[in-house]
């Protein structure tokens, strides 16, 4: 990818786990980078990403294990997910993406290993 690809919709979030049940102090070590287009409001901008969804891309990280990076995509009906390979076991369901504003301080739900847990954006800024 190459930075002049992407429109001045694009911007780099970061999403970091927020305090729950297992993470009483959440943990800035665990989440995901996003490279995203965002409207005026700071909501995902459906039609950019449609455009240029091949520049969508998802990494996420934890203090232990490798990265994982991939795509975020959206199935039939709307429900946005990140997806790493082929298949379906992989997928992580981002609750309710379309309503979402991507604004620092703002949370975020992510189903990973079946569990939904919260993500605070921590970072929108330019790529």
């Amino acid at each position: 990818m190459v930075k002049s690809e992407l429109s001045s919709k694009f911007r780099h979030v970061r999403l970091v786990l927020a305090r729950d049940k297992e993470h009483p102090d959440g943990d800035a070590h665990e989440g995901y980078d996003l490279l995203v287009p965002l409207d005026e409001n700071g909501h995902l901008d459906a039609a950019e990403w449609k455009a240029k969804q091949n520049l969508c891309r998802v990494r996420r990280f934890r203090s232990k294990g490798e990265d994982l990076i991939g795509a975020l995509r959206r199935k039939p009906g709307g429900q946005w997910y990140f997806d790493y390979a082929q298949g379906e076991s992989d997928d992580e369901i981002v609750f309710n993406l379309s309503d979402e504003r991507f604004v620092q301080g703002e949370y975020l739900s992510v189903r990973n290993g079946g569990t939904m847990h919260p993500y605070r954006i921590t970072l929108v800024t330019m790529p």
